[in-house]
């Protein structure tokens, strides 16, 4: 069964979902086509009343939602509430600024007048991960139903009722029939979505591998696609970094949803001068976080969201020892109910081990120590991500000067505050291409179209 929730904590199967019949699918897409001719000519304040209207009621049913998302993939009471709310200033955020965003733009050609205009392209297929159940879901439904768009997306397995809820918060707000479709559907129904001619766009947040599979068949049709794929950020720590400011985002920066984040810390990019005081202070936070009920605000450890994360986690960190890797701390499963790991710390990690590329989606941190601040950015630049990184130094012309320098998508000097409704969002390389979120997330999926208007004759 592709739909089942199973509370990681415990290990308790909570509600299973029957997937959809391709007869349903079928009635499913031909009424979110239905829906975009009546939608794309609604005005944007007309849109902007729904789409506002769903943002209050995440704000309101923030306590009701985040105890369903932490039942679900555990994450801690506390983060998932400012996930929710968070998913609440997204919405609000593009029922704004959407028309101002998308206003026609006055050119200046040599001869008349011309102007590029935005108009929506149709029904977009959406392709979200579990990490974050509502945030990945508001990131693509506030820009591109603003737009004028219509979305059908299939969720991750393991929080099905995260998505249903979320379908469920748009009808209550108002959406009509078709606007906004949650689609409890297998792998192969997800290839006949992204074939379907009334489908014109693809966005996907998850692995590479699941990346690189509906790239590909979206651009078998020459659909327009966006991918927000893994990562495996440096943190770079220069001479003159501050460790009483560093240490913390350190700690947060890698355990934040239990290290289950694209852009999270996950190699630790020290010079020598620091290395070992780093090390040790960052090994000691770590140990002290413990293990509870992700209900609990008091608990500092959660679980992985899945047992089969957790094994998989295991099995990367025991092929990096057995590759040579130090193990510095943690490294096993902590003996108790639930899928949770012990935080981990692996060093002496050498080019060919395949940790060196790889992206540890949990409590695992890779540590390295470098030279001088070039070592450190060819370090950082070594890889076949390029989603996010930081650089942490009490020169901050020097952190701007590194950080033009790290071959990625974003980078954070002095903080890792991963996003705002108002900054794009995305990465190069293996993490994918395209942005979401700030002005750049909703001219994903619109057609910027050319008007010129020229009293000419006609070339002799």
């Amino acid at each position: 069964m592709t739909y089942q929730s199973i509370n990681p904590f415990n290990g308790v199967a909570v509600a299973s979902f029957d997937d959809m019949t391709d007869a349903a699918l079928d009635h499913a897409i031909a009424t979110a086509a239905a829906c975009f001719e009546t939608w794309r000519g609604r005005s944007y304040a007309q849109r902007a009343v729904i789409i506002a209207k769903a943002s209050a009621l995440l704000h309101a049913q923030a306590d009701t939602l985040s105890q369903t998302m932490t039942r679900e993939m555990g994450k801690r009471i506390g983060e998932a509430r400012a996930e929710v709310e968070f998913s609440a200033r997204i919405m609000a955020y593009y029922a704004e600024n959407a028309e101002r965003f998308l206003a026609p733009v006055k050119l200046h050609p040599t001869v008349g007048e011309a102007h590029m205009e935005s108009s929506p392209i149709g029904v977009i297929f959406g392709v979200e991960p579990w990490n974050f159940p509502y945030y990945q879901l508001a990131r693509i439904a506030g820009p591109h139903l603003m737009a004028g768009n219509v979305l059908v997306v299939k969720h991750a397995g393991i929080v099905p009722q995260c998505a249903i809820a979320f379908e469920k918060l748009l009808i209550e707000a108002g959406a009509p029939a078709g606007l906004y479709t949650n689609l409890l559907i297998s792998h192969a129904q997800s290839d006949r979505v992204i074939d379907d001619p009334r489908v014109k766009g693809v966005c996907l947040t998850g692995s590479v591998a699941a990346g690189q599979t509906v790239a590909a068949r979206a651009g078998r049709s020459l659909k327009i696609s966006s991918m927000e794929l893994g990562g495996s950020d440096a943190f770079i720590v220069l001479e003159d970094a501050d460790l009483d400011r560093t240490i913390p985002w350190a700690v947060w920066g890698r355990m934040y949803n239990t290290g289950q984040t694209c852009c999270a810390a996950k190699r630790f990019i020290v010079v020598e001068s620091l290395a070992d005081a780093f090390l040790a202070r960052f090994k000691a936070a770590l140990e002290a976080l413990k293990a509870g009920d992700p209900m609990h605000e008091t608990t500092t450890l959660g679980p992985l969201s899945s047992e089969a994360a957790l094994v998989q986690l295991l099995a990367q960190v025991k092929l990096a020892v057995d590759k040579g890797a130090t193990l510095v701390t943690g490294g096993k499963r902590i003996d108790r109910p639930g899928s949770y790991m012990e935080p981990t710390i692996l060093t002496d990690i050498e080019p060919g081990n395949p940790a060196f590329r790889d992206e540890f989606f949990g409590p695992v941190a890779m540590f390295f120590r470098v030279k001088n601040e070039d070592e450190a950015i060819a370090l950082a630049n070594d890889s076949d991500f390029g989603l996010g990184g930081s650089v942490w130094c009490k020169d901050v012309a020097r952190g701007q000067r590194v950080a033009s320098r790290v071959e990625t998508g974003m980078m954070f000097i002095n903080n890792i505050d991963w996003s705002d409704a108002e900054l794009p969002f995305g990465g190069i390389k293996d993490s994918g291409y395209g942005r979401e979120l700030g002005d750049m997330g909703i001219q994903q999926f619109v057609n910027k179209k050319l008007v010129r208007t020229a009293a000419m004759p006609a070339p002799v």
